[in-house]
C-alpha cells in the first residue's frame, strides 16, 4: 500500500469522480483507477461504485483512516519544520457562525504578528457538522459549543456567553434591564428547531421550570433566526454575538433570567497529536478570548 493509492482514493470522496480527483491531485485519470483499483486488490474489497463514482460502504470506511493517516504526516512534517524555523503549515478550522464574526478577524491579526507562516482555512457551520468534520479529519480543529456530541473528539472551554432576548425597539417586555424567562411564554418567539444545541440549552432551562415557549417559526441556524429577527418577524432568544453593534440601538437586547450561558470551546481529536502549527492556533485562541478589552458585550472568558 502506497501514499498515492491512498491520495487517488481521498480525491475520488472529496471531488466525486475520478477525472475530478485526477485533476485535484495533478495526474491522469488512468493512474486514478489504477491506484484506486491496486488499493482494492491489497485489500479484496471493492471501495468505489464505477457506475455512481461514489464510495462503498469499506470505501467509507478506507477513507476515513487514510484521511487520519495524511493528518498525521502532515503533521509530522509541520512538527520538524518548527524545531528548525518558524512554525508553518495550513490549519483548517471549522467555527461556528456567530463566534466567528468576532473571533475569525481578532485571531488572524494576532496570527500575523506572532505565526506568519501559519495558513488558516476556515470553514462555518454548525457544531453538530463542525464535529463530525473535525472527526473524520477534514477539519484539524473546531470551535463549537458544548455539550460535544460524540466520544471521538474532546475540547477545552474558551468562554461563556450570554444567551439574550431580542425584542423590537419599543416592545413591552424591553422596558426592563433583564427579562425572567417565563415571561417569554407571553410572546412567539423565533426559536432554534427542536434537536439543535441552542434550543437544547433553552429547554434544558424552561423544562424543569414546566414553561412552555410559544414558537412563531422554528429554524435551524442560529444566524437565519437572527436574520429574521432584525428583519422584524418577531423577538428571538440568541447568543449575545448575535447581535450586531449597529443594530442594537434598533433593538431591545436584554439578558434573560433563568437562562445559563453557552459555553464555547476549541475541539480537537482524542487520537493522535495536533501538529505545531494547530498547537500555535489553540495558544492564540487563548491569548485572543483573554484580552478583556476586545471581548464583545455578553463574551465571559474561562
Amino acid at each position: 500500500m502506497e501514499l498515492k493509492h491512498l491520495q487517488a482514493l481521498l480525491g475520488i470522496a472529496d471531488t466525486g469522480s475520478f477525472s475530478a480527483a485526477a485533476t485535484s491531485i495533478g495526474t491522469v485519470q488512468s493512474n486514478v483507477s489504477a491506484h484506486v483499483a491496486r488499493l482494492e486488490r491489497e485489500l479484496d474489497v471493492q471501495l468505489v461504485d464505477r457506475a455512481s463514482g461514489r464510495l462503498t460502504e469499506e470505501g467509507e470506511v478506507v477513507v476515513t483512516r487514510a484521511r487520519q493517516v495524511m493528518n498525521e504526516l502532515d503533521a509530522m512534517v509541520s512538527d520538524v519544520t518548527a524545531l528548525r524555523e518558524e512554525v508553518v503549515g495550513t490549519v483548517r478550522l471549522g467555527m461556528i457562525g456567530t463566534t466567528g464574526r468576532w473571533l475569525v478577524p481578532q485571531l488572524f491579526d494576532l496570527l500575523r504578528v506572532r505565526h506568519p507562516h501559519i495558513h488558516l482555512n476556515v470553514a462555518e457551520g454548525s457544531s453538530v457538522q463542525l464535529e463530525q468534520q473535525l472527526a473524520t479529519g477534514q477539519l484539524d480543529l473546531a470551535v463549537v459549543t458544548f455539550p460535544l456530541s460524540g466520544d471521538e473528539i474532546m475540547a477545552a472551554q474558551l468562554f461563556d456567553e450570554d444567551l439574550v432576548a431580542v425584542l423590537p425597539a419599543g416592545h413591552f417586555l424591553g422596558q426592563e434591564s433583564s427579562i425572567p424567562i417565563e415571561r417569554l411564554a407571553e410572546v412567539e418567539l423565533l426559536l432554534p428547531a427542536p434537536g439543535t444545541a441552542l434550543r437544547a440549552e433553552i429547554d434544558g432551562a424552561t423544562g424543569p421550570a414546566r414553561i412552555v415557549l410559544r414558537p412563531a417559526m422554528e429554524l435551524d441556524g442560529v444566524r437565519l433566526i437572527a436574520s429574521l429577527a432584525f428583519d422584524g418577524y418577531g423577538p428571538a432568544i440568541l447568543p449575545a454575538t448575535a447581535v450586531p453593534g449597529h443594530l442594537r440601538g434598533r433593538f431591545s437586547v436584554l439578558p434573560v433570567t433563568g437562562l445559563p450561558r453557552r459555553r464555547v470551546g476549541v475541539a480537537q481529536r482524542r487520537r493522535g497529536l495536533p501538529s505545531a502549527p494547530a498547537r500555535a492556533v489553540i495558544d492564540v485562541l487563548g491569548v485572543v478570548v483573554n484580552d478583556v478589552l476586545s471581548m464583545p458585550e455578553g463574551i465571559h472568558p474561562t
